[in-house]
């Protein structure tokens, strides 16, 4: 009678042993599932962030971009302006320079030649 209840004790033994081994694996996949799926969120939380810091630089980039594109332009137009002008002023001088020696030949030559003159000694130094 004895190996009965034995045999009986073994097998009430086994059960719970299987049940509980059981209802282990049962909570070790549901908490693995709980953390693949947290993981999975994070990940996805994190890809959107990311995904919103590289618009928001591209759109800074290309912000930039644009002011310096807008800058380089009116620097280009003012420096056209700038020589447009020097270049009137040098035509101005040029044409009176011209009109001088036409009225006084003899002056221009020899303000040309004391020019000349002095130029030369202030070289050879």
């Amino acid at each position: 009678m004895n190996k009965p209840n034995e045999a009986h004790l073994e097998q009430a033994t086994e059960a719970s042993t299987s049940g509980r081994i059981e209802e282990g694996a049962e909570r070790i996949k549901h908490a693995t599932s709980s953390a693949v799926h947290g993981t999975k969120e994070a990940v996805a939380r994190a890809a959107d962030h990311v995904e919103e810091g590289l618009h928001r630089a591209t759109d800074k980039a290309v912000h930039a971009a644009t002011l310096a594109s807008e800058k380089a332009a009116d620097v280009r137009e003012r420096s056209r302006e700038a020589y447009d002008e020097a270049m009137d002023h040098a035509d101005e001088w040029l044409s009176k320079a011209r009109e001088y020696v036409r009225e006084k030949p003899v002056q221009s030559v020899a303000i040309a030649l004391g020019a000349g003159w002095l130029l030369g000694r202030i070289l050879r130094r």
